[in-house]
């Protein structure tokens, strides 16, 4: 078997004059937490569609677990989370579960047992028998989750599941997708938000525009930021001007002032001069990080899927 859980090969699709994707190569090994890094728009929802098995490529290539993935047509090992909720609202989290189980070719005690063991897994014993109509956000999002471990999958793909979560309910999924993955379950995690991606993957892909633009680990993906470690400084809000300091190129937005220094002691020269400032709220050392990285690859405009 290879060591490789899922390979896309250079896929490209288009919606009409829009290349969603473009030449699109990945390779995720077995056992990786592998995230999709992009802003709205990027194609990470196109590319989960094709490796779902709901989009046909234009061109390119898929394999999930040695197997060449054709339209409509999914390994049983392999768990797909969707962005939007799909969910039958007036059935209780137990029939949902039981429906969407023997779609996937459980039956008899086999079923009834895995249901019993996702909902205590996913924290929602106590409402199996309660309609998915009243659940909160939150609670349909874990039984989206639920869904797609009913056949204890060997590969999970995730599409943005955590889009529109209170933060009790999206720390019981990252535990819940950290102990996945501590058990060997190779997962693919779509988002646009960066601490998501800090925190739970091992590897990073940036997708903008239909295009890889970066891929590896979170300090690989770092040392690719060109805006060197600079000074930040907040201002009080009965603060009238900030200080223009003599060499150093500076960036205000509103209360905030950032200070790029043109030399390797330009830090500290920053300091030194600031250091009789009053007019400071607080004062800190921006070092190179993710988002940084992901705003220099995508650009700061706002845009729309």
């Amino acid at each position: 078997m290879s060591a490789n859980a899922v390979e896309v090969r250079n896929v490209s699709k288009r919606f009409g004059e829009v290349h969603a994707l473009n030449e699109v190569s990945l390779t995720i090994k077995q056992g990786d937490f592998f995230g999709l890094l992009g802003p709205n728009g990027a194609g990470k929802t196109t590319l989960m569609r094709v490796l779902c098995g709901l989009l046909a490529p234009d061109q390119g290539d898929v394999r999930i677990l040695d197997s060449s993935l054709e339209r409509w047509q999914i390994p049983f090992a392999v768990g797909v989370v969707p962005q939007d909720i799909a969910l039958y609202d007036m059935l209780s989290a137990r029939k949902n579960l039981e429906l969407f189980g023997k779609l996937r070719g459980l039956t008899g005690k086999k079923l009834e047992t895995r249901i019993d063991f996702v909902l205590d897994l996913i924290g929602l014993s106590d409402r199996a028998k309660s309609r998915v109509k009243g659940f909160s956000g939150g609670m349909k999002r874990r039984l989206n989750l639920g869904v797609a471990l009913l056949a204890e999958p060997r590969v999970l793909l995730l599409d943005e599941p955590t889009v529109g979560v209170d933060p009790q309910s999206r720390a019981s999924i990252f535990e819940l997708l950290e102990s996945l993955h501590g058990q060997g379950v190779t997962i693919l995690y779509t988002t646009h938000y960066m601490e998501e991606a800090e925190r739970l993957c091992r590897t990073i892909a940036i997708l903008d525009h239909g295009k890889i633009l970066g891929v590896g680990s979170l300090e690989e993906l770092i040392t690719m930021v060109k805006t060197p470690r600079f000074v930040r400084l907040i201002l009080r809000s009965d603060s009238e001007k900030f200080p223009a300091l003599a060499g150093v190129a500076s960036k205000q937005s509103g209360l905030r002032v950032d200070y790029v220094p043109t030399s390797q002691d330009g830090l500290a020269e920053i300091l030194t001069q600031l250091a009789d400032f009053h007019g400071a709220q607080r004062v800190e050392v921006v070092s190179p990080n993710l988002e940084m990285l992901f705003l220099e690859l995508t650009g700061r405009e706002l845009r729309d899927a």
